[in-house]
């Protein structure tokens, strides 16, 4: 009950949970503590996470290593963290799994990359748990940067004939394409394969092919998706949705990509494209100022069964006055129902925007901030 109450972010309810122990005879744990403790620090709440420690003390409660794992994990600095450590070990409380973790976090966080490194050289580290921790070393490594030694470490993992976790495979996926290594990514994509990890590392090196316009292994890695999602067509749907998001999200002033991505999709992996992923390539358009892609598109949504709605209207009304093409936005326009006033709202923007465009130094500012004002709205409205 005081997990769901402070996941409810119901933390009076917590406590009055922990003083009704009293009524029962019962004393409160140092694991009831650390729900709360826990609780705080991911609201990034300190002060009340100091208060749990003291109301611990009030209540004769002993902080556990789960106790002190929180506190190390939370510390910014080596001064803070040595501190909390050796307050743990005058305390005698034993260093766990847990503690270890985040004694290579925080080292890390911090910066400081020999000092996590150190950590798995500790003699007190179960041989069990010492791989788990050194999967915690890479991931750490990875999500700071450090790319030599979090591949050092993995293959010295792999060498011993061990396994990383795959989370922690997953960070050194997302630093390799993030340097561009794409070939390596795709080899530990391989090994994260059967994995709950490999969607998402997969759909990160989707990320990085969109933005690079890397059709050919876009299309690769999407059929490798609709494999794992046979019959989960919802997911699918979804999943495609964010690809073609991230294309209009770059900002791309050409729509070749986009538009080879959506005849792929069809003639390749023989989906037909859903209203959201044809909107976005819509939206696309607008930077791109392809009046021709505007007419390619929104000759989809009928192919694809698609009835047009009042903000296909106002999407491609939009990308009509963005190309320049003023004599078909009027006569888009004259199809658009006004009778809601946030669609007029969008109308006028888009207006004021192309018709009325501000001087030349301010124009620059504004661009994206305008695009994704008027994209809050149209999603607003959805």
């Amino acid at each position: 009950m005081i997990l769901l109450c402070a996941k409810m972010k119901d933390f009076e309810g917590a406590y009055r949970l922990i003083d009704d122990l009293e009524n029962f005879n019962l004393k409160p744990t140092a694991g009831m503590f650390n729900i709360l403790l826990a609780s705080y620090f991911r609201e990034k709440d300190v002060q009340s996470a100091m208060k749990v420690l003291k109301q611990m003390e009030a209540a004769d409660v002993k902080p556990d290593a789960l106790t002190y794992s929180h506190l190390i994990s939370n510390s910014h600095c080596e001064k803070d963290i040595i501190k909390v450590y050796d307050d743990m070990r005058n305390a005698r409380v034993e260093p766990t799994k847990q503690v270890f973790m985040a004694l290579v976090n925080a080292y890390a966080s911090c910066g400081l990359f020999e000092h996590a490194k150190q950590v798995i050289l500790d003699e007190k580290i179960p041989v069990k748990n010492l791989n788990e921790i050194k999967s915690v070393l890479v991931g750490a490594l990875a999500s700071n940067g450090q790319l030599s030694s979090a591949v050092n470490l993995y293959e010295e993992v792999k060498n011993a004939g061990c396994n990383l976790d795959p989370k922690a495979i997953r960070c050194l996926i997302e630093l390799f394409h993030s340097e561009g290594e794409l070939n390596k990514a795709l080899q530990l994509l391989e090994e994260l394969n059967d994995t709950p990890c490999w969607i998402d590392a997969c759909f990160r090196v989707i990320s990085h092919c969109v933005r690079h316009e890397n059709l050919r292994l876009t299309i690769d890695l999407l059929k490798q998706l609709m494999d794992k999602f046979i019959n989960a067509e919802v997911v699918l749907e979804v999943l495609f949705d964010e690809v073609f998001c991230l294309f209009a999200e770059k900002e791309s002033t050409d729509m070749k990509f986009g538009l080879d991505l959506l005849q792929a999709i069809k003639e390749e992996l023989g989906l037909r494209p859903s209203r959201k992923s044809l909107d976005f390539l819509l939206t696309a358009c607008v930077t791109a100022q392809d009046s021709k892609a505007c007419f390619a598109i929104w000759k989809e949504y009928e192919t694809a069964g698609l009835p047009y709605n009042v903000l296909s209207f106002v999407r491609m009304y939009q990308a009509l006055l963005a190309s320049g093409d003023k004599k078909s936005a009027a006569k888009i326009r004259e199809q658009i129902v006004k009778d809601d006033p946030h669609v007029c709202d969008v109308i006028r923007a888009c207006e004021k925007r192309f018709l009325n465009p501000a001087p030349v130094g301010m124009k620059q500012k504004k661009k994206k901030k305008s695009l994704v004002a008027t994209l809050g709205v149209l999603n607003a409205l959805d």
